[in-house]
């Protein structure tokens, strides 16, 4: 197939600097263009950006570092844009016929951009058609870190049980947070309580991703969702206890198998960022763990553990997985990649 090229919006953060390095050597896209606020623009990405690990990739090293305002020729923009400010960027992008796959929030819950985890709702891609109609392109979004890595194991269950309610408590990366991110006086020796606004999208975002799509429309789950956010001293990889309460009885094997068994349309079309197994199960007593599992899949697997009766809501486990990865700019790719297979770019 051709190589699209593509842009990053936002290319300098924690976020967009993930994006830089899984776009190297990527076999569908060529990294062309790197954007950011424009006090940098015409430096080269190299001398502007503060990389935050290992090395930059030799394919963006010497780009010159592009502003929000310049006109830009990717047929494809991963933004990594700042939450609150990204919305009005990405849906005039989308009016001058470029194709967005955005991680920031503004526009998750939008009635006409899709929401997506391609292994869970791949179907709502077809909201794109709707944006079609007054723009050139188009605004696909992927889910807020926690969200998908829960989505991702919610699925099975809904699918083979049913599920009405859930209750989960997050143990959330310092990588989460950007860079600089927490200040390391607060977080050590220490786990914050609180993280602003990301409960929220926990309980609004899983309703949409496990929605219906019909009539041109998706409508939320019914699922109930009470969510505990919390950041941890821990560098890389979200981990989330989930309670859930099942609709059809079920025993462990039963929940384990389904969770081992679990693929989706990703898998089903070998695309290039969809792990051989979504979902890897593991049935000792101290797994998952962020620093163990986080980079299973190549980041883009979650690990579920820990699978036990609960006697408030009737089961329980825990989840893991990578924040940056799956949980961010490997699920914009992911979901980029699904457009393609699907006809739509």
């Amino acid at each position: 197939m051709t190589t699209a090229n593509v842009a990053v919006l936002g290319a300098t953060g924690a976020v967009g600097q993930r994006f830089v390095r899984l776009l190297q050597d990527h076999p569908w896209f060529r990294l062309t263009e790197v954007v950011a606020s424009g006090r940098h623009a015409g430096e080269t990405y190299g001398d502007a950006v503060h990389w935050i690990e290992g090395t930059i990739p030799a394919n963006a090293q010497d780009l010159p570092l592009r502003a929000l305002e310049d006109d830009l020729d990717a047929d494809v923009c991963f933004s990594a844009l700042p939450g609150g400010s990204a919305g009005p960027i990405e849906r005039a992008l989308a009016d001058r016929g470029h194709n967005v796959f955005t991680n920031a929030r503004d526009l998750r819950l939008a009635a006409d951009v899709p929401l997506v985890v391609p292994e869970v709702n791949p179907e709502h891609l077809a909201l794109v058609e709707l944006q079609r109609r007054t723009r050139d392109g188009f605004v696909v979004a992927n889910g807020n870190c926690t969200a998908i890595i829960l989505a991702l194991a919610l699925k099975p269950l809904v699918d083979d049980f049913g599920v009405d309610r859930c209750s989960v408590v997050s143990l959330q990366a310092l990588s989460g947070a950007g860079y600089p991110g927490v200040s390391s006086i607060d977080i050590t020796d220490n786990v914050l309580p609180f993280i602003e606004g990301e409960e929220e999208k926990v309980e609004t975002e899983i309703p949409k991703i496990l929605g219906e799509l019909a009539g041109g429309a998706v409508a939320p789950s019914r699922l109930a969702v009470s969510a505990t956010c919390t950041r941890v001293p821990v560098l890389e990889g979200h981990t989330v206890a989930v309670s859930v309460h099942l609709q059809e009885r079920a025993s462990i094997d039963d929940l384990c198998a389904t969770f081992a068994s679990f693929s989706g349309k990703p898998q089903r079309l070998r695309l290039p960022s969809a792990p051989g197994r979504p979902i890897l199960v593991r049935r000792e007593n101290d797994r998952p763990q962020p620093r163990k599992d986080r980079d299973a899949g190549g980041g883009m697997s979650v690990t579920v553990g820990r699978v036990r009766e609960d006697p408030v809501l009737g089961w329980k486990f825990l989840v893991t997985g990578s924040n940056t990865i799956r949980g961010a700019a490997g699920a914009s790719i992911l979901n980029a990649e699904l457009a393609i297979a699907d006809g739509l770019l």
